[in-house]
């Protein structure tokens, strides 16, 4: 065979071998993506609220307003353990925010419900199927441990007449490797916290905390403020600002890797309603709130006075509470009378 016709041949060959290659890599690559697409899909664990709760359920007012709440699980159990000794059965919802997202996805509303606020608990189903009948005067943070997430949505729901079109909820582990994810959070201290009763001791200024001492932060009740728990909702407040702002900066969503290591810690420990169960629809529900600026979010305690009989617990205050709702449920500005706490932290 002559030079001339061995040359075409020998190219042939090798576009075979180059292709047979990217064949390869991009095989490789697609099979890399959909282990990863299957390994974060399988660690959400979801809940569907409408078959859970039901038709007892408000009506949405502004179809393209969202209202999310999400949950912090203090449960003990499995990884979390090792995070927290305290001596406590079961789960409590310790963090219980109402997010607004209005329409248009502009500036964003964050509602705190005191986990020591004394409500009226609707008839719900356990995680057994077994009804329990509605309660009144019963502390708010004690439903989830009773019913679970579903019945803490049903709960919220009665309470505000806000239709709660999903619902997130994260525990111990899951909050600590999110932080940890990010490289840490830091947050500024206008005075001291004491580190009182096992909590976290901070000098006044900046402090970069890793994830296990930003649950401590998050979790601080006696050792900054007046150590009530109405003071410890200002620094769960101050401290998702200040991670929201973090992710932002890192431009999280917009870095694959980094997105992907935050989303394997994030969904180790995430639960959600069953619409947002899935990488692609909470991707979806991400970039549709990309218009959300974290610095300019509103942080609001629910309005709530001391009760009567027990001066450790806490009531919905009147009118505020119900002006607090109803400017949420129809999309409009949060009047300041709304925001007028009796019981201040």
């Amino acid at each position: 065979m002559t030079e001339k016709h061995a040359r075409p041949k020998r190219r042939r060959r090798v576009l075979r071998i180059t292709l047979l290659l990217v064949a390869v890599l991009i095989l490789g690559t697609a099979g890399a993506g959909w282990w990863a697409y299957s390994h974060l899909n399988s660690n959400i664990d979801s809940v569907d609220l409408d078959q859970a709760i039901g038709d007892n359920r408000p009506k949405k007012v502004v179809a393209n307003a969202q209202n999310i709440l999400v949950l912090g699980s203090d449960s003990r159990a499995g990884a979390n353990a090792d995070l927290d000794h305290g001596d406590v059965s079961g789960a409590r919802s310790d963090t219980a925010m109402l997010v607004h997202i209005p329409e248009g996805r502009a500036k964003a509303t964050a509602v705190s419900i005191p986990r020591d606020t004394l409500i009226t608990r609707p008839e719900c189903k356990d995680g057994k199927g077994k009804t329990l009948p509605s309660a009144k005067r019963v502390m708010f943070n004690s439903v989830y441990s009773l019913a679970g997430p579903a019945c803490v949505v049903n709960t919220v729901e009665q309470l505000s007449g806000v239709r709660v079109d999903h619902f997130v909820e994260v525990d111990f582990a899951g909050f600590k490797g999110l932080v940890d994810a990010l490289g840490g959070v830091t947050v500024t201290l206008d005075k001291p916290m004491s580190g009182a009763k096992g909590g976290l001791k901070l000098d006044a200024g900046s402090h970069r905390l890793n994830g296990t001492d930003s649950l401590k932060f998050v979790r601080t009740r006696y050792g900054y403020g007046d150590g009530s728990d109405l003071g410890r909702i200002g620094l769960q407040q101050q401290f998702m600002m200040a991670m929201l702002s973090e992710i932002k900066k890192q431009d999280a969503l917009g870095n694959p890797a980094r997105l992907y290591k935050l989303a394997d810690a994030g969904t180790k420990s995430l639960t959600t309603d069953s619409d947002l169960a899935s990488l692609t629809a909470l991707s979806d529900f991400a970039q549709s709130m990309k218009g959300v600026d974290p610095d300019t979010m509103e942080t609001i305690m629910l309005p709530v006075a001391y009760d009567k009989v027990d001066p450790n617990r806490v009531v919905v205050a009147e009118p505020q509470a119900t002006q607090l709702w109803e400017a949420l449920r129809t999309d409009q500005k949060v009047p300041a009378s709304a925001k007028n706490s009796p019981a201040k932290g």
